[in-house]
């Protein structure tokens, strides 16, 4: 498995990429006490390790009218039809997170909505119709009291697995 190692001025590149993905290399440069293609280099050995997969762009869903966030847990009638689930859940534009948990379900889902009314037809004519799918537990988020990036920590050293093999 390849391996790169992430040291101090890596970590500080991230904390100020995860605040701020669009911040100038320079200015991180600056704040690293290194040059703007110093930072360059590393970010793009960053991006090559898969440390970083990507920025993009975050639109708040309220701006949209998508005012109901629920999370829905899962449970399947045959765990082996997990693939194909997923892949039926994918093609749900309100659906915009799938995650496979431990526990007494299978999946755990975050779904955006414009209303109650919107987030019953999901549920009753979209999501409870997919094959394999036994029953779901819904729970509407009242408030979203923490919305935030991975919290880049600075440890003495620490090494990244790609999974990739060497």
């Amino acid at each position: 498995m390849s391996k790169y190692h992430i040291d101090q001025t890596d970590q500080k590149i991230l904390s100020f990429l995860v605040k701020n993905a669009r911040m100038p290399f320079l200015e991180i440069a600056r704040e690293c006490g290194v040059s703007g293609a110093a930072i360059h280099q590393r970010v793009k050995r960053l991006e090559a390790a898969g440390v970083i997969t990507g920025s993009r762009l975050l639109v708040k869903p309220q701006a949209l009218g998508l005012n109901i966030c629920a999370f829905m847990s899962i449970s399947l009638s045959e765990a082996d039809k997990y693939n194909e689930v997923v892949e039926c859940l994918k093609k749900i534009p309100e659906v915009v997170e799938c995650h496979f948990v431990t526990g007494k379900y299978a999946l755990l889902v975050k779904i955006y909505c414009f209303d109650n009314d919107h987030l019953m037809e999901v549920l009753l004519n979209t999501i409870q119709k997919i094959p394999y799918i036994l029953a779901t537990d819904t729970m509407i988020a009242l408030d979203e009291a923490i919305d935030r990036q991975v919290w880049v920590k600075d440890y003495e050293n620490t090494t990244f697995s790609n999974g990739k093999e060497e």
